[in-house]
């Protein structure tokens, strides 16, 4: 007990500690809790280094430049640079943050959904991997770059194969090449199974550690996940895979409803990140049908949440908003719609939810400050960067760091906090 208290101290003295900005974020230490929110200027990605070591990515997004929007003032650049892939440069930023200064490896990767902005994009110029197998882009580049022993995804069965001649002729002329990425992905998928002993899960609605720890699971008892939701498939809050299903085999909604949801505590410290559910309809209109408005109730109160939909205006409604209250919002954008004007005002209302809350994006386009105006400037702690939640003392605190994304050094830029977990 005294040795638990002693290092218990220890971490809440280092911790205290506030690193310098144009200096490297410091190392991780065991009992550490790392999120990093990757900016690419391509697409979603989060790197994880759990308390124990045992590491994961949440997408790998690597929107393709032969689309003219891409290069356009509508889109990020890519970052820090155009020398690379967005898929290889994530690869590099998960090979300078390896917990230990281990040879890089993922105990977890996970897929939100099938688009270009969350697991890549084929185009005629993406390279074909040195084994032959498969073109890399996105999840497929860093796969090939960095071993994944368990990769996850929401499977390509339901509601309709995606294999099937329907989706197939429902995607044929789908200028965002999901048909041929998804071909490129089973490939990579069958070829790193049969030589790298890859493992390859679908997420189990409403599962409990079905992504777990992997080093030392028996040091940690506080640390927990949630499968919240996969598939339209929506766990009810009660026993473990206990689910309800918004959709019937066959009902193709688009790939953002069939999005996986996730939730991460340690100790006192919840974290919910949901790829790119909506719950505003057509109308601008809350959807009490949506998966927002379903899953709120049972993610509960969190501390930190990332922006669903990148902060799209179809997003956090405020059924969804009031009912998470999160004191940290996290906005991974590339785009000039992220986020939407009425997004920021119900994330920052407190007829919503009364208290603090800062908000922090990865960009924020010269598009997005002309049409919000000065409210960009009031209402963003931060405006760009790699934005990395460190959450430390068993769960009970943690700060928000920024790093430089326009710096392959990936600098601080600025400290947060520390926060205190509810």
């Amino acid at each position: 007990m005294l040795r638990k208290i002693a290092a218990g101290l220890l971490c809440l003295s280092i911790c205290s500690v506030s690193a310098q900005t144009g200096q490297s974020l410091p190392a991780w230490q065991e009992g550490f809790m790392d999120i990093h929110h990757i900016s690419t200027g391509r697409g979603n990605s989060a790197f994880f280094i759990f308390p124990d070591s045992t590491t994961m990515l949440i997408d790998a997004g690597d929107i393709s430049d032969t689309h003219p929007r891409t290069l356009s003032p509508r889109n990020s650049q890519r970052k820090p640079d155009a020398s690379r892939s967005a898929g290889a440069w994530i690869a590099d930023y998960v090979s300078q943050f390896m917990p230990g200064n281990r040879k890089p490896s993922l105990d977890f990767a996970m897929l939100t959904h099938y688009h270009d902005d969350h697991f890549g994009e084929w185009d005629p110029n993406r390279p074909l991997a040195s084994n032959g197998a498969y073109r890399l882009t996105g999840i497929t580049e860093v796969g090939d770059k960095i071993p994944i022993a368990t990769l996850i995804d929401r499977g390509r069965d339901f509601p309709i194969n995606l294999n099937s001649p329907e989706f197939l002729l429902k995607e044929q002329k789908d200028e965002y090449h999901i048909v041929q990425t998804l071909q490129e992905y089973w490939k990579f998928i069958e070829y790193q199974s049969s030589h790298n002993r890859l493992i390859h899960q679908e997420l189990i609605p409403g599962a409990r550690n079905q992504i777990s720890l992997k080093k030392s699971p028996q040091s940690y008892p506080e640390w927990t996940t949630r499968n919240i939701a996969v598939n339209g498939h929506i766990w009810t809050g009660y026993a473990d895979n206990d689910f309800t299903s918004l959709f019937k085999a066959g009902q193709y909604p688009g790939e953002n409803p069939l999005s996986t949801c996730l939730k991460i505590s340690y100790g006192p410290f919840d974290y919910f990140t949901g790829g790119d559910i909506a719950g505003i309809n057509a109308w601008g209109e809350g959807d009490a049908n949506s998966l927002e408005a379903n899953v709120a109730p049972v993610i509960g109160p969190v501390d930190v949440a990332t922006f669903n939909h990148h902060g799209n205006r179809d997003s956090q409604s405020p059924v969804y908003v009031r009912n998470l209250r999160p004191r940290v919002w996290i906005q991974q954008s590339w785009s000039s719609d992220h986020p939407g004007d009425d997004v920021l005002r119900r994330v920052t209302s407190e007829s919503l939810y009364p208290g603090e809350r800062d908000v922090f994006t990865t960009d924020m386009l010269e598009a997005n400050r002309l049409v919000i105006g000065d409210r960009v400037d009031r209402l963003y702690r931060s405006q760009q960067g790699h934005i990395v939640i460190r959450v430390f003392n068993r769960g009970t605190q943690y700060r928000v760091y920024v790093l430089d994304d326009l710096s392959a050094k990936r600098e601080i830029k600025a400290v947060f906090g520390p926060y205190n977990s509810r």
